[in-house]
């Protein structure tokens, strides 16, 4: 399986704490291991996925695509939900 990242999830995940990395880390395992964890969108946002996790106590989002024919993972968006769905339509 190809994993590929947005310009938006590398500079999210930049920005993260040592003490939020390793939740974040688990939560995108968790996501590789079985990509269709997520909950599938609608709308303007139906190619997407989002996996809610804990982090550090905080509710957070984490937006990826998966291509089943293709076998590619693309990590969109990673953030709490304050403003998540607005900035990922962008």
């Amino acid at each position: 399986m190809q994993v590929v990242q947005t310009r938006q999830f590398e500079k999210a995940y930049k920005k993260l704490h040592k003490n939020q990395l390793v939740d974040a880390n688990k939560a995108i395992q968790d996501v590789m291991m079985n990509p269709l964890i997520g909950t599938q969108k609608r709308g303007d946002l139906s190619d997407v996925r989002v996996y809610k996790f804990q982090m550090v106590n905080q509710l957070t989002l984490l937006a990826y695509s998966y291509e089943e024919g293709r076998l590619v993972l693309t990590f969109m968006a990673l953030g709490p939900h304050e403003n998540f769905y607005r900035n990922l339509k962008r």
